[in-house]
């Protein structure tokens, strides 16, 4: 059996090293509550996610693009109408453009911000009424039927 004289050679532990271990079982229990919150988090996402898809949720995701703007919002910051068949005015919307950006530079007292806006929301326009002239050239392609170019010799 051990006594109190057996130590008297060997330094006694510090409670230093008590207090260090505290910290590091504490920061390790605080680190493993926050992990699982971050997995239950995740998990809920992902099941929102998949869940949206089924309930073709999934069709609003294709109304942005990768500014974020959908084409209603696009319009309203040109004050513009929406592209109907595919077709609308570019030059009013180019007009709206011009003017908004030019009001909105940050040497004359604008926001660098409104005009990415600006930029974006003329941009989304540009793409939704590509996106229905390619459509309608395509539509009207497989109706006609392909008609390559023939050379002959």
């Amino acid at each position: 059996m051990q006594t109190k004289n057996d130590f008297k050679g060997m330094a006694k532990p510090l409670p230093a090293i008590r207090i260090i271990m505290q910290v590091v079982l504490s920061g390790s229990r605080a680190f493993g509550a926050a992990f699982k919150e971050a997995y239950k988090q995740a998990q809920a996402a992902s099941s929102y996610a998949a869940e949206a898809g089924k309930s073709g949720g999934g069709r609003m995701a294709n109304t942005r693009t990768a500014s974020g703007l959908t084409l209603d919002e696009a319009c309203k910051i040109l004050n513009v109408k929406p592209p109907m068949a595919g077709q609308t005015n570019m030059e009013q919307v180019m007009e709206r453009f011009k003017k908004l950006y030019d009001l909105n530079e940050p040497k004359k007292g604008g926001s660098f911000y409104l005009q990415s806006k600006i930029l974006r929301a003329r941009e989304r326009i540009e793409l939704e009424v590509r996106e229905a002239q390619r459509k309608m050239a395509q539509d009207k392609e497989l109706r006609e039927g392909w008609k390559p170019k023939v050379y002959k010799d």
